[in-house]
């Protein structure tokens, strides 16, 4: 296991995160410590989470990942560990969360985070993230920006000055953001130059061998930031598994949640998939290997955010720090790629 300076901080996270995602809805509490174990056991040091989780996550599940972990933490070392969580944007459908005024304001982030501190049974968060911006931005398959649907928000700087006296108050160390565009990593850093406040350190965005447009702009725009990526949904929802492409496995996140997935209905996604399966199984390695040895090799990845619900998925998962891609390999994913280019997006 390789390990990566992560931005302007002086924490070293391992090359694989652990998600946690499902932990309290498809896990249970015994099930989720079996797997942070063999995580750890393996080298991974990041741990990821959010005061959302489990996902999809209704009354009665709220803030359960965070407590499953903090149940598990207690037990660890905790100076070997480093702990990410998140506090939710704006949504007006997360009712559960805060009455549904979850705006990034004073109130609400000193809430989230003495929160998260409880649950977690720690003193402090290595990595809190800003789950989605408090601002307009088009998010979770919305395709276009529409200056419509612009609204009020909190100032990034205000937000900024919060998060300075958590980090003061040793209850943060380092603060980093999640589902951000370019301009939002410019202004975060820009502002915290220019007022003397914490920089980000990092950016939690998906990026996959479906979804690639963290190239377009943001590679450039995190690189003379010093913004290192977390890449989440490195599989795609497991369908560059290639699980999907006979029948959806039973009590599988599309099986259980098929109506959040709707835009990966879509003839491109199966001829995709079926591309990427037939170069790995041609490399004689498991097409999941394949997708996260392909985030691994890109410059701007700090760190890889898998998620597992079973041992033998996460053992695949990991063993992929062990594949590695030459270039004619690169060369016959990028032929796919301009045939389905970004499916995803």
């Amino acid at each position: 296991m390789k390990y990566n300076k992560l931005g302007d901080s002086d924490l070293r996270v391992s090359e694989i995160c652990l998600g946690t995602m499902t932990y309290g809805y498809q896990n249970t509490k015994e099930e989720a410590h079996i797997l942070l174990d063999y995580a750890v056991s393996q080298g991974v040091n990041f741990i990821d989470t959010s005061e959302t989780y489990p996902f999809p996550n209704p009354t009665k599940t709220l803030g359960m990942t965070e407590e499953y972990i903090g149940q598990w933490l207690i037990k660890q070392q905790r100076e070997q560990l480093i702990i990410a969580t998140k506090i939710a944007g704006v949504s007006p459908q997360l009712t559960w969360i805060r009455n549904g005024q979850n705006r990034l304001d004073k109130k609400n982030i000193t809430e989230a985070i003495e929160g998260s501190l409880k649950r977690l049974q720690t003193d402090y968060i290595d990595l809190y993230q800003i789950h989605w911006p408090d601002r307009y931005v088009p998010l979770f398959g919305d395709p276009d920006y529409d200056p419509q649907r612009e609204r009020e928000t909190i100032a990034i700087s205000e937000q900024l000055e919060v998060f300075a006296n958590l980090i003061k108050a040793g209850k943060i160390r380092y603060l980093g953001v999640s589902n951000e565009t370019a301009w939002g990593i410019c202004e975060f850093c820009h502002l915290a130059k220019q007022l003397n406040l914490p920089k980000i350190v990092s950016i939690q965005n998906g990026f996959s061998l479906f979804n690639r447009l963290f190239h377009v702009n943001l590679a450039e725009t995190c690189r003379f930031n010093n913004v290192g990526l977390l890449a989440y949904n490195p599989l795609a929802f497991g369908f560059l598994t290639g699980k999907y492409l006979s029948e959806i496995p039973t009590k599988s996140r599309l099986d259980l949640f098929s109506e959040m997935y709707s835009r990966y209905d879509q003839t491109n996604i199966t001829e995709a998939t079926k591309g990427y399966v037939n170069l790995a199984h041609q490399q004689g390695i498991a097409p999941a290997q394949l997708a996260l040895a392909y985030v691994r090799t890109r410059w701007f990845v700090a760190s890889t955010i898998i998620g597992a619900t079973t041992i033998p998925q996460l053992q695949e998962n990991l063993n992929s720090i062990n594949v590695e891609l030459d270039e004619t390999i690169l060369t016959d994913i990028d032929q796919i790629h301009r045939s389905y280019p970004n499916p995803t997006a």
